[in-house]
Formats: structure tokens, sequence, C-alpha cells
């Protein structure tokens, strides 16, 4: 796996795995490449250093400091981070995840054939579009859902 930090149009800088190079292209040029903070599919490769990770120890620095830790990729790097990440665990919390079901339940739902309540999963571009033309109130959310249907 090669970890990759990204940026969207919108300047915002991110982490991505891909099984390689190659794979990452090939993603980016589907448009399956999107911004974690503002969903934009205008990503490229930032430069970055590669990773290499030696046998020896850290030999702690001159003054006898140890070199400071790296931040933790689950913490959020700013006040936005922060914030998605309250957002989709509020979600998460107070909705079922129905998955790729996610366009039967809201038409079921919005028919009147299921009981209302909060939900959110995944919908392909097509089944999206159905829903806002039949008068179906959607949003798109801007995360992907931690969750695998398989």
């Amino acid at each position: 796996m090669i970890r990759y930090t990204l940026k969207c149009a919108n300047g915002h800088q991110f982490d991505g795995w891909f099984a390689s190079g190659e794979a990452f292209d090939t993603q980016c040029a589907k448009g399956l490449v999107a911004c974690a903070i503002c969903g934009s599919n205008a990503v490229t490769k930032s430069l970055m250093a590669p990773s290499v990770q030696s046998t020896r120890k850290a030999e702690p620095s001159q003054g006898g400091e140890s070199p400071p830790a790296p931040p933790a990729l689950t913490s959020p790097a700013n006040e936005v981070e922060a914030a998605m990440a309250k957002l989709r665990a509020h979600i998460e919390k107070n909705s079922d995840y129905v998955g790729e079901d996610f366009a039967r339940e809201a038409r079921a739902m919005h028919d009147g054939e299921a009981p209302e309540r909060a939900i959110h999963g995944e919908a392909n571009l097509e089944e999206a579009r159905a829903l806002m033309e039949d008068g179906i109130g959607i949003l798109p959310l801007p995360f992907r859902s931690g969750r695998k249907t398989n």
C-alpha cells in the first residue's frame, strides 16, 4: 500500500491509501477520489517525502530531547475536520445505516410503505437524481460511511 498526501482544488490536504501509483491514477480518472473535507473530485498528489523506517532506534538530538511524534491520523488537524467528525458522529448515532438500500428505503418511507425515520447510506447518481425528481428530499453527506456493506 502507498500513502499519498493529496490536495484538492480548494486547497484542502488529506491522506489517501492506494494499492499502487497506477491504482491512484485509475481511480482519479474515474472520479472515485474525492476530497475528504469538501468532496471535490479535482484531486492531485502533493509533494511529500517518502516514509522510510529504520531498524535502528532513533537517537536523541544533541539537546537530549526526542524528536516530536507525528500527529495521529485519527485526530482532527483543524476546526473544519473537528466539525466534520462531530457531524459524522451525530449522524451515525441518530440515524439508521441502510447501506446500498438507501434509495429503496427512502422511496418506501416517502410512499408510506415503511415507517419514517432518519437514514443514511449509499446511492449512485442515477438513484439520487430519481429520488430528487420524485420530490423525495435527500442530501449528500460530506463524507463516506466507514461501514462496509459486504
